[in-house]
């Protein structure tokens, strides 16, 4: 069953140099590997793949998250900020929203894009995830 295998988030860029630039210097992620038409990353317990696609950018929601714990969510924001991070905000009952910081029950989340438009997130309480 494929529940028995890890899932990879993918993401199509219209520039792998330019997303590797991102993803490496900005993200600070390090390649787990090169593959045959792009990188793997890891996260974590897990990885997620950059490759080249005609279709990058195309999806409007949300195409990875980063789940942090509670007490580094702050820094973790404050870094992305440093390093010229845009956050994103939307109108949805049950936000609220304090200089593109959304606080919702126990938790809060920033997004924020990549420079084809995937909408990356990083949030706290999701705890079993």
């Amino acid at each position: 069953m494929l529940n028995d295998y890890a899932a990879i988030p993918t993401l199509g860029v219209s520039d792998l140099s330019r997303a590797r630039e991102f993803y490496e210097n900005v993200l600070g992620f390090t390649p787990r590997s090169d593959v045959a038409d792009g990188v793997v990353y890891s996260t974590g317990s897990g990885a997620f793949l950059v490759y080249p696609s005609a279709y990058a950018g195309t999806n409007k929601a949300t195409a990875m998250s980063f789940q942090v714990r509670e007490d580094a969510f702050d820094a973790e924001v404050a870094d992305l900020r440093a390093k010229g991070i845009e956050f994103q905000t939307f109108d949805i009952e049950g936000i609220d929203w304090d200089d593109g910081v959304a606080t919702f029950g126990d938790s809060r989340a920033v997004w924020f894009a990549d420079p084809d438009g995937n909408i990356l997130n990083v949030e706290t309480g999701s705890e079993g995830m």
